[in-house]
């Protein structure tokens, strides 16, 4: 078996750019499958309910072996947002125009999580006490 040859540093450089977000919470994170090195990822976002000024967003993850042509899903999960101006106050996000049967019962479950969600949010004030240095900010 031959050595491979030398790389530089700079070839193996990949920059990737992303718009941030305000995420308030993240739940339903779940993985399904492993990516492997070298395979395609494609992620896809859509809105599920928009809210007075916080929208849940539903993120799907598939990878692609690139040899075979086949996909999966790796990943998926539940994100709220919440919307900000410039200045950092919250303001309204625009309402959805639900179009499908499909849409419109994606927006009921996402209020009913939002419900649980707001439910159980005075629930995980406890365990954060455990981490007072990084429970100020």
């Amino acid at each position: 078996m031959t050595e491979p040859a030398p790389k530089s540093p700079r070839e193996s450089e990949v920059v990737m750019t992303q718009m941030i977000l305000v995420t308030a919470s993240m739940d339903d994170l779940h993985f399904h499958a492993p990516i492997l090195i070298g395979w395609i990822v494609t992620l896809r976002a859509r809105v599920l309910a928009a809210f007075n000024t916080s929208m849940e967003v539903g993120v799907i993850v598939t990878s692609e072996n690139p040899f075979t042509g086949e996909t999966s899903i790796t990943t998926s999960a539940l994100l709220t947002f919440v919307a900000k101006s410039l200045d950092g106050r919250k303001i309204r996000v625009p309402p959805l125009r639900l179009e499908s049967e499909a849409e419109r019962l994606a927006f009921q479950e996402a209020h009913a999580r939002r419900d649980e969600r707001l439910a159980r949010k005075s629930q995980t004030e406890g365990w954060r006490r455990l981490f007072p240095e990084s429970a100020r900010g």
